[in-house]
C-alpha cells in the first residue's frame, strides 16, 4: 500500500481554498442555503407551537433536524463540489500527469469537505444560537458521535457520488444532488420511523442517519439516549468509510478512464 503524501494532500485542499478566494459565488453557497432553511424552519416551529398543546417545544425537534440535515448534505456536497470543479474544468488530465495518486486525491476532496462544512456549521450554529435561541446544551454529550456519524456517512456517499460521475459522465451529476433529499424520508428527520411502512422500516434500519435522529427525538423530548443504539449507527457509517476504502481500486480504474476520456474530447 502507498503511504499517502501529506504534501500533495495539501496541494488539493489549497486549490479548494484558492477557487473559494477568488470566486464570492462560491462561497456564498457554504451559508446561504443554510440560513435561509434555519430562517424558514423557524417560522413552521413557531406556528406549530402557537397551535398545538402547551408543553412541546418544536424547536430543539424540528430546527435541530434541520441544523444536523443540512450538516449531513454539507459533507457529502463538499466532497463532490470540489471534483464537479474538476470536472467542469476537464482538469483531470493535468491532475493525473502528476505523482498524485487516487487515494491521495480523494484525500484532498475529504479534506477539503471538512473546510467547507466546517464553515458551514459554524453558521448554523451561530445563527439557530444567536438569533433564534437554540440551545445544544440539551443534546448533552450525544450531539458529538451524531455529527461524528453524519460525517463519516456523508464522506461515504460523496465518494460514491464521485465514482458514479466517473462511471457515467458528467451529465449523472444531476443524479447526485438529490441523493439527501431522496435519503430523506428513509432516514426520519423529521419525523420516527415508526411512522413509515415497514418495507421503508427496513430500508432505514440499514442507514446510519437513522439511528442520530431516533436519538436527538428521544433526547429533545426528555428522554435517554441508547448509547448501544448510537454506537451501532457508529459501526454503519464506519463500515461506509472502510467499503470506501476498499473501493480504491475501482475508483482509479475509473478515473484512468475518467482521464483517457478527458483527453480524447481536449484532442477533439
Amino acid at each position: 500500500m502507498i503511504a499517502l503524501r501529506p504534501r500533495r494532500v495539501a496541494g488539493i485542499v489549497l486549490r479548494q481554498a484558492l477557487l473559494l478566494r477568488g470566486s464570492p459565488a462560491r462561497v456564498l453557497p457554504l451559508f446561504a442555503w443554510v440560513a435561509i432553511d434555519i430562517v424558514l424552519w423557524v417560522f413552521i416551529t413557531k406556528y406549530l407551537n402557537a397551535v398545538a398543546p402547551a408543553g412541546f417545544d418544536f424547536v430543539p425537534v424540528l430546527l435541530g433536524a434541520v441544523l444536523l440535515w443540512d450538516f449531513f448534505s454539507r459533507v457529502m456536497h463538499g466532497v463532490t463540489m470540489a471534483f464537479f470543479e474538476d470536472v467542469w474544468s476537464r482538469n483531470f488530465l493535468n491532475v493525473f500527469a502528476t505523482p498524485i495518486t487516487t487515494g491521495e486525491y480523494v484525500s484532498g476532496l475529504v479534506l477539503s469537505s471538512v473546510l467547507t462544512s466546517t464553515i458551514g456549521l459554524a453558521v448554523m450554529i451561530v445563527l439557530a444560537t444567536v438569533a433564534f435561541g437554540l440551545s445544544f446544551v440539551g443534546y448533552g454529550f450525544a450531539i458529538v458521535p451524531a455529527l461524528l456519524i453524519l460525517f463519516l456517512f456523508g464522506i461515504a456517499l460523496g465518494v460514491l457520488g464521485c465514482a458514479i460521475v466517473l462511471r457515467l459522465g458528467p451529465a449523472a451529476e444531476w443524479l447526485i444532488w438529490p441523493i439527501p433529499a431522496v435519503l430523506s424520508p428513509f432516514v426520519g428527520v423529521f419525523y420516527p420511523i415508526s411512522t413509515l411502512p415497514h418495507w421503508m422500516q427496513a430500508v432505514s434500519w440499514l442507514l446510519a442517519p437513522s439511528y442520530v435522529f431516533e436519538a436527538m427525538r428521544a433526547l429533545a423530548s426528555g428522554r435517554t439516549v441508547s448509547w448501544p443504539v448510537l454506537g451501532w449507527a457508529a459501526l454503519l457509517a464506519g463500515h461506509a468509510g472502510v467499503n470506501r476504502r476498499q473501493a480504491a481500486p475501482l475508483v482509479a480504474r475509473l478515473v484512468d478512464v475518467g482521464v483517457a476520456d478527458s483527453a480524447v474530447q481536449d484532442v477533439q
